[in-house]
């Protein structure tokens, strides 16, 4: 019975310094959403946070078209980024079985 504690115990502190390393990658993970076959292009983190909007010139002619299209880019930033932290946070909890419904990063 120590045995199994033990085990479990070095388990859980591995998957803790591996979903930290995770989240440090995750901090400097860029993805980049596009919308408008590229003319607007929005790069978000791994931590959702914004780092760079590219807008053509073009698209500022029709504010409305403009406004869409921001919004398309950033749902599609969020995804790829959603992906990417699911990815990796799944790959820190390899092996460990967690209870229905809870999600990852907690």
């Amino acid at each position: 019975m120590r045995g199994n504690i033990a085990q479990l115990m070095q388990q859980a502190q591995k998957m803790q310094e591996d979903m930290q390393r995770a989240q440090e990658e995750l901090g400097q993970l860029e993805v980049t959403g596009n919308a408008g076959g590229g003319m607007v292009n929005i790069t978000l983190t791994g931590r959702m946070e914004c780092r760079k909007v590219r807008i053509d010139p073009s698209v500022l002619s029709d504010p409305e078209m403009a406004e869409d299209l921001i919004a398309a880019a950033f749902n599609d930033a969020v995804n790829k980024a959603n992906t990417a932290s699911q990815d990796k946070m799944g790959a820190a909890t390899a092996g460990m079985q967690l209870p229905p419904g809870m999600k990852m990063p907690f």
